[in-house]
């Protein structure tokens, strides 16, 4: 069987198709699989804001497209980039095992977040992270950035920024490991949906390559998954707020912790549901009722 696996075209795109490439011949080495480069509107648009585009789904979008119109078999997506809703035809045939799930700071000099200076300008293209670290750190300022890892990690430089925080999986997948300065702990810094691992996308009628797939789903990792997207859905996931979700797996038990904030961190709801791994739908949904209680609908109704 010869497949066509689609994935965005940056350095770390292509190393997360190539692993899956690399896993593929081991579990089905009768598949030979080819690797085609699909440009998003995100990949295109980098010097305009990500909200300005529209947000989560701008690095996905071109290619569902071309798996739905059968140019390709399979999709490689980093799953926090995907947005809540998958479109009608496709599904997700593995979630592979997850990578470090934390954010990171590389900074000048290796100071770390608990030391920076007042007015200290910290590099991100995440809400998510902005809010979060203004929370703790009012003084700061964020600065918008786009681009790859490499890009970003130059504009500490070119930008004159005293740091700029990263997904720890990216870095390490990328081999750069020993120029983090600080992994950021999940009680400050909550992950967005879905970071850290890779799904792999095909359409529901490819029921032969769904029968291989199954033998590299990571099923806890993929329960973790699924209580986040739910919980994402359930907020409406398409809402420009900053948002974020950890599914912790301990045995046979599933601890969902969500977030919800303000844009500049002054307000941040927070709170854990935790359950069965079997329950993981319920729980993103039970979460979202909680947060939403506890303030969350009232920041959506702002925002959203």
């Amino acid at each position: 069987m010869n497949i066509k696996i689609g994935t965005r075209g940056s350095k770390l795109a292509l190393v997360q198709a190539n692993t899956v490439v690399e896993i593929l011949k081991k579990v089905a080495p009768e598949i030979s699989a080819e690797i085609c480069v699909i440009k998003t509107s995100g990949d295109i648009m980098q010097d305009v804001s990500l909200l300005k585009i529209g947000g989560q789904g701008v690095f996905v979008k071109e290619i569902e497209d071309a798996l739905l119109a059968g140019s390709i078999d399979l999709a490689v997506h980093s799953m926090k980039d995907v947005p809540g809703e998958t479109p009608e035809g496709l599904t997700f045939g593995a979630i592979l095992l997850r990578e470090d799930v934390r954010d990171i700071l590389v900074s000048r000099g290796n100071v770390k977040l608990e030391f920076m200076p007042r007015g200290a300008k910290i590099g991100t293209g995440s809400l998510r992270r902005g809010a979060q670290i203004q929370a703790i750190l009012p003084d700061v300022i964020i600065v918008p950035l786009r681009g790859n890892i490499d890009t970003r990690l130059k504009k500490i430089e070119s930008e004159n920024l005293t740091g700029v925080i990263l997904a720890a999986a990216g870095m390490k997948r990328l081999g750069y490991a020993e120029i983090i300065t600080q992994y950021l702990p999940i009680e400050l810094m909550l992950p967005a949906v879905g970071q850290g691992a890779l799904g792999l996308q095909i359409r529901k009628a490819d029921s032969g390559l769904a029968g291989v797939l199954a033998r590299l789903n990571h099923a806890p990792t993929a329960a973790a998954i699924t209580a986040e997207r739910s919980y994402l859905r359930a907020l409406g996931g398409g809402c420009r707020l900053p948002i974020a979700a950890y599914g912790l797996i301990e045995g046979q038990r599933l601890t969902l912790e969500g977030l919800v904030a303000a844009p500049n961190g002054i307000s941040v709801i927070r709170d854990k549901v935790w359950g069965a791994l079997d329950e993981a739908e319920d729980l993103g949904k039970r979460l979202a009722d909680m947060i939403m209680e506890k303030g969350g609908k009232k920041l959506l109704n702002l925002v959203c």
